[in-house]
């Protein structure tokens, strides 16, 4: 259902993306994932979802994640201390990088503009996308993410740390049954309680992508430490839809209030039994949002 993998460079860095196949008249929907997380974690039936909500569905690898480039060793090697540390001297890349990045893979798809869909850290950099290039987002969706100009100490009081520190703990194997087993303690982390979890459909996707899994300590510790110059998060002007998971295991749905909060005009959601993924029982749900998203905006944009 998906085209090859297709590579876009910003300034040496390739970016993989791919785009769902026989969707390239709907409206431009890009979709980021989270902390050093491969798009293949984006559901297929979600993005079928998007697509027959009339959206043109393209996912990207971030730099440091799946099959773009891999940046090289940084000392800091703990994502934790990288969150709440002060930031070193010389950082691997910014934020503004990262949002470049999107920006070149909208470029190689031949989008002017679209819809940014980021998930977890990819809501974040999805608002700072919009906020850094206004003229080329249609509208922003925000989903179990952090406020954009939340960093350092600040972000402590929007975190539940249990799951963290539980995966923090936890020895993987080394080689590629490692690299299972730690997809699946993530993605068994972040399912959500009110919902069936799919241990057998989770292991055959997480066993198709093993070796591009979400291991690299390194790699989320120079994510998360990539600092932001740009624009505070009040003078995002793109039309806003805040989503996020009352039983969130990682983000407290205050971290979502205060996104909505800021944003002049954010809708917000928060869904009952949801933790820090998109459960496949609300897949159409998140795609009415999303296309009711778009309705507002065209709206807005005609009168």
């Amino acid at each position: 259902m998906w085209t090859d993998t297709r590579y876009a460079d910003n300034r040496g860095v390739q970016l993989a993306y791919d785009q769902l196949e026989d969707n390239g008249s709907g409206t431009p929907l890009l979709l980021v994932m989270g902390l050093a997380t491969a798009r293949t974690w984006w559901p297929d039936g979600l993005c079928r979802a998007f697509a027959d909500a009339g959206f043109s569905v393209a996912r990207y690898d971030q730099r440091d994640a799946g099959q773009s480039t891999r940046m090289p060793p940084t000392a800091r090697s703990n994502p934790l201390a990288a969150l709440f540390g002060k930031p070193p001297e010389q950082v691997a890349y910014t934020s503004e990088d990262m949002t470049d990045d999107a920006i070149a893979v909208m470029g190689e798809l031949g989008w002017k503009r679209a819809y940014i869909f980021g998930h977890s850290m990819g809501g974040l950099v999805a608002q700072r996308i919009a906020l850094r290039y206004p003229d080329r987002v249609l509208g922003v969706v925000s989903s179990a993410a952090l406020p954009s100009d939340v960093t350092g100490i600040s972000v402590a009081r929007y975190l539940r740390v249990g799951l963290l520190a539980k995966l923090a703990r936890t020895k993987f194997p080394e080689g590629r049954e490692g690299d299972i087993e730690a997809g699946m303690a993530v993605a068994r982390g972040v399912a959500s309680p009110g919902y069936p979890f799919d241990e057998q459909r989770t292991r055959a996707w997480i066993s198709a992508d093993a070796d591009i899994g979400p291991r690299d300590n390194q790699a989320q510790s120079r994510q998360i430490g990539a600092t932001w110059h740009g624009p505070a998060l009040r003078e995002l002007r793109a039309p806003t839809l805040v989503l996020h998971g009352e039983q969130d295991q990682l983000l407290r749905p205050s971290a979502a209030a205060r996104t909505a909060r800021t944003v002049d005009g954010a809708r917000l959601r928060v869904f009952p039994g949801v933790g820090h993924d998109i459960p496949e029982a609300l897949w159409r749900t998140y795609a009415e949002e999303v296309r009711a998203l778009a309705a507002d905006g065209v709206t807005h944009r005609h009168v």
